[in-house]
């Protein structure tokens, strides 16, 4: 499993969730605490947005905390809407065009989880991704391919019926072709406005997601992890929900993907 950290809000200097908390994202890729795989050693990226609309976008394979460039960057790096995310491999190769996040147009998009058994069937999942979208297909994870999916399901549109739609249909060919736990999911995505992130397992193991409000950064952190041990007012995102996140409010829906058996 992965971890992840995203920011809405006021512009802030990306260290300031990537890593100068005691818990930061760089730290938590030697050391998470909410997950099966403590080390995540296999990439990491971030996608940040500035005077553009679409997103700036720096991954390498390098271990998060040994690359001195991504220390140099977010110190230097100002923004009101970021997302960042150390990789752990659930199968695919180490390779730049792997790791999270991805970008196409205005859109960031990164994913904690696996679709089980996701080798068996990556052929069909490809498969439902829309001509137009498929030229943006540079990796081979069951991640891209989510995103890519999603967008051909209307992401512009309605990003919540377009994450449930994508979701139930690699759900589908999970239970299909492939194996237990045939999914699990903890996403973030936005358009450059606002921030999107969702929670859902098809079992009860959904991967740990959190928020806060900060009175001090005026602006929402979504994280794997809270950064901080000493803040007892991270919030829990319950399982099979779906958050919208704006500069002055979070709104958190059920969120309820196709049935599994019924999305093919």
């Amino acid at each position: 499993m992965c971890r992840w950290a995203a920011y809405l809000g006021a512009p802030i200097f990306l260290e300031d969730i990537v890593s100068r908390p005691a818990h930061s994202l760089i730290r938590q890729s030697q050391g998470a605490m909410r997950c099966h795989t403590p080390v995540n050693a296999d990439g990491f990226g971030i996608a940040w947005y500035g005077e553009r609309p679409e997103p700036g976008l720096y991954r390498d394979v390098m271990p998060a905390w040994s690359d001195p460039n991504l220390r140099s960057l977010v110190a230097q790096v100002r923004s009101g809407l970021f997302m960042a995310h150390v990789r752990a491999s659930t199968g695919t190769a180490t390779s730049r065009n792997n790791c999270h996040p991805f970008a196409v147009g205005r859109w960031s998009f990164m994913h904690n989880g696996q679709f089980g058994g996701y080798d068996g069937f990556r052929r069909h999942a490809d498969v439902l991704i829309p001509d137009e979208y498929y030229p943006h297909r540079k990796g081979a994870t069951d991640s891209e391919a989510l995103f890519l999916v999603a967008l051909g399901c209307g992401l512009d549109r309605d990003p919540k019926m377009a994450m449930e739609r994508a979701l139930g249909l690699l759900g589908a060919l999970a239970l299909q072709r492939g194996c237990a736990p045939h999914v699990r999911a903890a996403c973030a995505l936005s358009d450059g406005e606002r921030l999107y992130a969702l929670r859902y397992s098809s079992d009860d193991q959904a991967p740990s997601l959190y928020h806060r409000w900060s009175d001090s950064r005026q602006g929402w952190a979504v994280v794997s992890e809270p950064l901080e041990s000493d803040e007892a007012d991270w919030t829990e995102v319950p399982p099979g929900s779906f958050c919208t996140f704006e500069r002055d409010r979070v709104e958190i829906v059920p969120f309820c993907p196709a049935p599994l058996s019924a999305a093919a």
